[in-house]
């Protein structure tokens, strides 16, 4: 009489059935994603005239010198320039700030924790929006408009509570045995942040920097609103210089989209890994 097969070798002849569906369903996601990027590639490679009678289709000839136009053009080396001063600024300035304030939040004798959770959560659902006449009279009375310093520090006020509770939810499943025995031995409550807090807390920081660094890297309005300096303006501004009156010339802006691309996406791709477990260790529960 043959055995019956046990609840793991069923659960394992459902995987095996659903494995095809799985991977039809990862192609079809994996198309769903790469395909305005594939769009963008033969768009950049045309030229205008081209764009307008075939948007979708092959390049006829393949125009690289788009590429060349468009990082002349755009000044896309100064803009590199300055975005990668305002990402690595804004990702540190984030790190810090959203750091202390969920170390206060979970570890010290704050009033109202909960009030303030409740705070920032509110505060990331705001739009920005709401806030820039009365963020561009102040910051032109503090003599921060026009300066990257000013747009900065916006950045750090609008990054800074997600990446806040985003920490908060990973410090609350580490123990605090070890700050612990670090105050035993007489050690201060910076010190105890800087040098058993923070190492301990460091995917959770990566992820919390490398999201806050991804959102000013791409943001665009309230760059264009306090910037108006040419040498100072973020490589999003770049896209800008395509327009001519009432039109604008797609396949350049394809092209500078690309460039502009390519930085980050090395970024995450050298460190996706490390993104996708500081995520998912934080977990946003709790």
């Amino acid at each position: 009489m043959p055995a019956r097969p046990t609840r793991a070798g069923r659960a394992a002849r459902l995987l095996d059935r659903g494995r095809p569906l799985t991977y039809l369903l990862l192609v079809i996601l994996a198309a769903y994603a790469l395909g305005p990027i594939v769009v963008m590639v033969f768009s950049a490679l045309k030229t205008p005239a081209e764009l307008s009678t075939n948007p979708m289709g092959l390049p006829a000839d393949a125009a690289w010198d788009n590429f060349t136009t468009a990082w002349q053009s755009a000044n896309m080396a100064t803009g590199l320039a300055n975005s990668a001063v305002i990402v690595a600024c804004t990702a540190v300035g984030v790190c810090l700030i959203s750091g202390a304030a969920a170390y206060a939040m979970v570890r010290l004798d704050v009033p109202a924790p909960g009030a303030i959770t409740m705070y920032l959560l509110v505060v990331t659902s705001l739009p920005i929006q709401l806030f820039l006449v009365p963020l561009l009279s102040w910051w032109t009375r503090l003599g921060l408009y026009d300066t990257q310093f000013g747009l900065i520090l916006i950045y750090w006020a609008i990054y800074s509570p997600f990446a806040t509770l985003l920490l908060r939810s990973y410090l609350i499943a580490i123990p605090p045995d070890y700050e612990a025995a670090a105050r035993m031995d007489g050690a201060g409550e910076l010190t105890v942040f800087f040098r058993i807090v923070l190492p301990l807390i460091w995917p959770g920081l990566l992820t919390a920097g490398l999201v806050a660094g991804l959102q000013a890297y791409n943001e665009f309005l309230l760059a264009v609103t306090f910037l108006q300096d040419s040498e100072a303006l973020p490589v999003s501004i770049a896209l800008y210089s395509f327009q001519q009156g009432f039109t604008v010339n797609h396949a350049l802006v394809a092209a500078a989209g690309l460039i502009m691309l390519l930085p980050m996406l090395a970024v995450f791709l050298v460190m996706q890994r490390r993104f996708v477990s500081g995520y998912a260790s934080t977990g946003m529960a709790n």
